[in-house]
């Protein structure tokens, strides 16, 4: 790919500082289109097989695209979304033009900070929202109007969803080693806390015992180098920097701790804007869908859309994997209400996994997923 190519990726993609982000243009599209048909081994591999198959089985098949049109006449819904300075596949939906032939758009509010978006969606500040199972989980027995519409992330023993570090020289190699110990992780609530805890508890771990720190990602191997905290727990993509700085030493990923079951990062939607917009909340949750899946087939190209985004090198961006079509199971969710439940953060039964998740908007569920 030539320099060219990447730079309008990079304009369609760019963060802003609290605008709101104009469509993309027909030929920026048709550029980003062609970036995918050659990232590819064709155009049958933008989807994986399984969505190949749908989209070719009539009325049920052809919702896996953008809507067609009712009417010239129908009105664009827009659903209000986060600009945040991060890959995120609703902007990369938007820019493979995976939005085109529906009447739902996005439309960018500015920057909002990561603890703030779950709340935001569940009172319909926002429309749309990615964070983390148990957030949605803690939202929903507080009271607010919120359901997952979508898996995300998936985690890979080669993509884990979060990595573990330690300065070097700091002989901090085993779970017990933490004990006394500094921890910066980004926020409490999710799922840096949540699954490290149940798996320090595993090993016999006091984890009174250790102190935890809020320390975004993106200043984590800083932190950790200067030794201002012993042990890093950072996601993707800024782990990748921290797994090649000569000064630290990677300990474990998530996938060493639960075998990737809690690294699934939702999208969820307001509950009123799903009940008022069900065709709009499909458009979206079958764009970023196809949007996934694409990043899953050409997993390069999208880490060089990151590196662009971001502005972070490109050796050291991490790859992203995701749910297949982005059909949400269950057993991620219930791995945290369990979890919660345990911790004493939510009343025993006062949630159900069926509380929590749907899968009626993925024109790619199989009945299976829809009972």
């Amino acid at each position: 790919m030539g320099f060219s190519t990447w730079g309008r990726i990079a304009f369609a993609l760019r963060p802003l500082q609290g605008e709101i982000v104009m469509p993309v243009n027909a030929s920026r599209r048709s550029a980003l289109k062609t970036l995918a048909l050659l990232g590819s081994a064709g155009a049958a591999s933008l989807l994986l097989p399984g969505c190949w198959k749908k989209e070719e089985q009539g009325a049920a098949g052809s919702a896996g695209a953008p809507a067609v049109v009712k009417g010239v006449g129908d009105p664009v819904v827009e659903f209000k979304y986060p600009d945040n300075p991060t890959f995120d596949l609703i902007y990369l939906a938007e820019a493979l033009g995976y939005f085109e032939g529906s009447r739902t758009r996005p439309k960018y509010v500015g920057k909002i900070a990561a603890p703030q978006i779950i709340p935001l969606v569940g009172t319909g500040e926002i429309d749309f929202g990615t964070r983390m199972v148990p957030l949605v989980i803690s939202a929903i027995a507080s009271g607010l109007d919120i359901k997952v519409v979508s898996a995300g992330g998936k985690t890979l023993q080669e993509a884990p969803h979060m990595k573990y570090f330690a300065h070097r020289e700091s002989g901090i190699r085993t779970p017990k080693d933490l004990e006394g110990k500094t921890v910066g992780f980004n926020s409490f609530g999710a799922c840096a806390e949540f699954v490290t805890k149940k798996y320090l508890r595993a090993q016999g771990v006091d984890v009174n015992r250790i102190n935890w720190l809020v320390v975004p990602d993106n200043q984590a191997e800083q932190t950790l180098a200067t030794r201002n905290i012993d042990v890093a727990i950072i996601h993707p993509p800024h782990s990748g920097g921290a797994e090649q700085n000569p000064a630290l030493v990677k300990l474990w990923s998530d996938y060493d701790l639960d075998g990737g079951l809690g690294g699934m990062a939702p999208y969820s939607v307001y509950g009123r804007f799903a009940r008022e917009h069900p065709e709009a909340t499909r458009d979206l949750v079958s764009a970023i869908a196809r949007a996934a899946n694409w990043v899953n087939a050409n997993p390069d190209e999208a880490r060089r859309i990151t590196s662009e985004r971001i502005g972070m090198e490109l050796r050291l961006v991490e790859r992203f994997a995701y749910v297949e079509n982005l059909v949400v199971s269950e057993p991620p969710i219930q791995y945290y209400i369990d979890i919660l439940e345990a911790e004493g953060k939510i009343p025993s039964g006062k949630v159900r996994v069926k509380d929590v998740y749907t899968n009626e908007f993925n024109p790619f569920a199989s009945p299976e997923a829809l009972a």
